[in-house]
C-alpha cells in the first residue's frame, strides 16, 4: 500500500513500491524513481465515476500513477489534509479531492441540491475501503465532530467532506450571512445529524449555496 505523507501543508508526498495511486490530473509537481502514468476520464465505475459533475456536464480528469519511488502532488497551493479509511466511506466534493490510494473504490452519490452555480453537492464523490485519501481546502481544514446530542450546521460553500453515520438535510430559512444582515433572498444551510466527522474550510466556494 502506498505511503502518504505531507511535505509542509501544501505538498503531498506519496511513496510507491510497485503499487498505484489515483490523483487529480496535472497535480503532480515532481517525482523520483520509475513511474508510469495513465490518464483516466469520463463516467463509469472506479475513480472515473467521480468525474462528471452532473449539473454542468463538467468533466474532471484523473491520472493513475504506478511505480517505485516518490511522487509529489500539489494543486494551486491548496492546504492538504490526510484522511485514513478503515473499511468505511468518505463523502467528498470532487473539487476537493487530490489523491486516493489505488485500492480504494470510488463513485458518486446523489446528496441533494447544495449549491446552485457550480453544481456543488448534487453529486458527491464517495471513496470507500481501506487506505489513505488526500483532500484539499482553501485554508486549513477543520474536522468537526457530530454527535447525536449535537447536530452540526454548515454553510454549503464551506463544506468539504464527511464520514461516519451521518444524515444531511438542506435547511432553508436562515444562513450565516442573513444572521449578520448580509444575505438576500432565500438562504440555505446543511444540517448534519448522527455520529461522525465533517470537514470544513475557512473560505467559501463561489456558489449560490447560501442564496438560491
Amino acid at each position: 500500500m502506498a505511503t502518504f505523507r505531507l511535505q509542509g501543508s501544501r505538498t503531498l508526498a506519496v511513496d510507491l513500491n510497485g503499487d498505484a495511486v489515483r490523483a487529480k490530473n496535472g497535480s503532480m509537481v515532481a517525482y523520483d524513481g520509475r513511474m508510469t502514468f495513465k490518464k483516466m476520464t469520463g463516467g463509469g465505475d472506479g475513480l472515473r465515476g467521480m468525474v462528471t459533475r452532473r449539473l454542468t456536464g463538467e468533466q474532471m480528469a484523473v491520472m493513475q500513477v504506478t511505480g517505485k519511488g516518490t511522487c509529489y502532488f500539489a494543486d494551486r497551493a491548496s492546504e492538504i489534509s490526510l484522511v485514513s479509511l478503515h473499511g468505511d466511506k468518505l463523502y467528498v466534493e470532487a473539487s476537493n479531492l487530490l489523491c486516493t490510494d489505488g485500492g480504494l473504490r470510488t463513485g458518486t452519490t446523489f446528496t441533494g441540491l447544495r449549491g446552485g452555480a457550480s453544481g456543488n453537492g448534487l453529486f458527491t464523490t464517495t471513496v470507500e475501503g481501506t487506505g489513505q485519501v488526500a483532500i484539499m481546502s482553501d485554508g486549513s481544514a477543520v474536522a468537526l465532530r457530530v454527535s447525536p446530542q449535537y447536530p452540526l450546521f454548515v454553510d454549503p460553500g464551506a463544506y468539504i467532506a464527511h464520514q461516519g453515520d451521518l444524515r444531511q438535510h438542506l435547511q432553508s430559512g436562515v444562513n450565516f450571512r442573513t444572521l449578520i444582515g448580509e444575505g438576500s433572498g432565500e438562504a440555505f444551510q446543511i444540517r448534519f445529524e448522527g455520529e461522525g466527522i465533517v470537514y470544513v474550510q475557512p473560505s467559501e466556494r463561489n456558489t449560490l449555496g447560501g442564496d438560491l
